[in-house]
């Protein structure tokens, strides 16, 4: 990484910061979970680098080389947690063993951070439920706030989601299909792996798409326009944004980075 030695004087520099502005010192043992963004290092918190260059045990699953070698810089501790997936395994069982490998670093007596792309909060099991046990363990343990696709996605195309805003895992909402309000926006995550449940890195059976989108044309109509959308990893690239008729949407080219959003009607 060209830049590592650079980020490594920026992480000591940002770890002065937040020890004044924020004085007290995090336990040992403890967990805290942090979001590094979307776009690799470039929205990275000043939090979450004080939080991984400080850590004893620093897990990630981030699966982009640049923020994993930006990870590195910050801590050479830092132990990617993406290889536990496999192909045709559930990912249900995939997240249980990386809450196991936080809970192993906790259990060790270690200061623990535990890392995810986006928001760790936002479609993150793995992240929510290592809080939850750690807690439920005795350990002091926190989350912290990160820039999510969600927050890129407002930015990129200009929504305001105050002016009404729905947002449902696609998986979610074709198989419980919950009542939609057409007067505001509809933002449907993971439409590349509908109707998923193991990882395959090979690409994902995409059949109950088509469904998803006839369900969408009787609420919206065919002509109604909507939005593919995907933010970059890369923070030279650019936001993937194509916009089409819902009924052109089955043709569409999908990846595990697409949302699709559906705007008001009228």
């Amino acid at each position: 990484m060209k830049y590592a030695s650079e980020l490594t004087g920026a992480a000591s520099s940002i770890v002065r910061l937040m020890d004044a502005v924020q004085p007290l010192p995090v336990p040992t043992p403890s967990l805290t979970v942090v979001g590094t963004g979307i776009r690799a290092v470039s929205q990275l918190t000043l939090e979450a680098v004080a939080a991984m260059a400080g850590a004893e045990a620093l897990l990630h699953v981030i699966g982009e080389p640049i923020q994993e070698e930006a990870l590195l810089a910050i801590n050479p501790n830092a132990k990617t947690m993406t290889d536990l997936y496999a192909d045709g395994l559930e990912r249900s069982h995939t997240y249980e063993a990386m809450i196991l490998e936080v809970m192993a670093e906790l259990e060790k007596g270690k200061r623990t951070v535990a890392a995810f792309y986006g928001h760790p909060g936002v479609f993150t099991y793995p992240s929510h439920e290592s809080v939850r046990r750690a807690r439920a363990a005795g350990f002091p343990a926190r989350m912290l706030p990160g820039i999510s696709a969600a927050d890129c996605l407002y930015a990129d195309l200009g929504i305001d989601p105050g002016e009404g805003c729905q947002a449902y895992e696609a998986t979610s909402f074709l198989l419980h299909l919950p009542p939609v309000d057409p007067s505001a926006y509809l933002l449907l995550w993971q439409v590349g792996t509908i109707g998923n449940w193991t990882y395959e890195s090979a690409g994902y059976d995409l059949s109950s798409f088509p469904i998803l989108v006839d369900a969408l044309a009787r609420i919206y109509g065919t002509a109604h326009l909507a939005t593919l959308y995907e933010a970059p990893f890369d923070p030279r690239g650019n936001a993937r944004v194509e916009r089409m008729p819902i009924a052109s949407l089955p043709s569409a080219y999908l990846t595990p980075a697409s949302t699709l959003l559906i705007p008001p009607l009228g």
